[in-house]
């Protein structure tokens, strides 16, 4: 199978492409139960799984008579899983990259691993915070914004390296990133934040993929928007299943979304679990198509661990 660039995968298709976004197993923990997950999603023929990257959690430990700093990622193994799925499962990876935790060094480290288990496709991202902090606070030496790493890597995709080397091989990424239709929330407002997001395009970014929504005015006054700002790449919805009533209290706060009144009674007068999840997934599916309708390049759903409700999502929006 040929693994396409996200680009040439929107060039020749026919019609939307369907991603989904999942999360590396915690430390320790086995990549069967990940597997599981694409397994049962597998026959609806995603073009692409996105597998993300988390900020580590910094530690001071007393070893003698030295306090050592101890960078620990909760979940490491998104470069290793990307390979995994590519070779087991035949469909391409996006793996994301992102500033925290990395200098400029390790960063180009990461890239050229990338580039030699043959990867077409990077979401490159600043990243959170690291955990227990509110603000983000870049490795001497790393990227403190997206667009910092976004130039790097496509310095490298001109056979331009950190120190200067005799006929360098350039890497060959299709790079994408993030966009958020209410606004990042460090950003003042939204009209800034499209600013931010031009100038990650002018530095060489090729799709972008939206944060999650759940009203399609939003993603439309978005889109629109960004076209007045001159920005012309691909803008791929990203979409989450509702389907409990803890997501209505933990999501908000968690990704600084809105969540419609309509979607949160639908949830929250539902009589049983199963209400909630059916509740739920109609309310994705309507809004999914409102999106094909639109003529959306394509719809990534954020699938992290759980199968079970973008199965659902995809069986109503495929099959019906």
């Amino acid at each position: 199978m040929k693994f396409m660039k996200m680009t040439e995968a929107l060039a020749e298709s026919n019609g939307p492409i369907f991603s989904l976004e999942i999360t590396p197993p915690d430390r320790g923990r086995s990549v069967d139960d990940l597997f599981r997950v694409i397994d049962d999603l597998a026959h609806f023929n995603p073009r692409f799984i996105n597998v993300t990257f988390h900020q580590p959690h910094v530690v001071y430990e007393e070893v003698g008579d030295t306090i050592v700093r101890r960078p620990k990622r909760k979940k490491p193994g998104t470069v290793g899983i990307s390979a995994a799925i590519k070779n087991h499962f035949g469909i391409a990876t996006i793996p994301h990259l992102i500033c925290g935790g990395f200098d400029r060094f390790e960063t180009e480290d990461a890239l050229i691993d990338l580039h030699f288990l043959g990867m077409k496709n990077i979401l490159a991202l600043r990243g959170d915070p690291a955990p227990g902090h509110t603000r983000f606070v870049p490795e001497k030496e790393g990227h403190r914004y997206a667009h910092e790493l976004v130039s790097q890597i496509a310095g490298m995709n001109s056979g331009v390296y950190l120190e200067e080397l005799e006929n360098p091989v350039p890497t060959d990424f299709c790079i994408g990133v993030a966009a958020y239709p209410e606004k990042h929330p460090e950003s003042p407002n939204l009209e800034k934040d499209l600013q931010y997001l031009k100038h990650k395009v002018d530095c060489g970014a090729e799709f972008v993929i939206t944060q999650m929504f759940f009203e399609f005015e939003l993603y439309r006054n978005f889109v629109e928007k960004a076209r007045e700002a001159g920005i012309r790449v691909p803008i791929i919805p990203g979409i989450k299943p509702i389907t409990k009533p803890g997501q209505i209290r933990q999501i908000p706060g968690r990704f600084y979304v809105n969540m419609p009144t309509g979607l949160v009674n639908a949830i929250e007068d539902a009589r049983t679990r199963k209400d909630a999840f059916d509740a739920g997934v109609r309310y994705a599916a309507g809004l999914v198509q409102q999106l094909l309708e639109y003529g959306v390049p394509g719809i990534h759903v954020f699938t992290q661990d759980s199968s079970e409700d973008t199965k659902a999502l995809l069986t109503s929006v495929f099959t019906s």
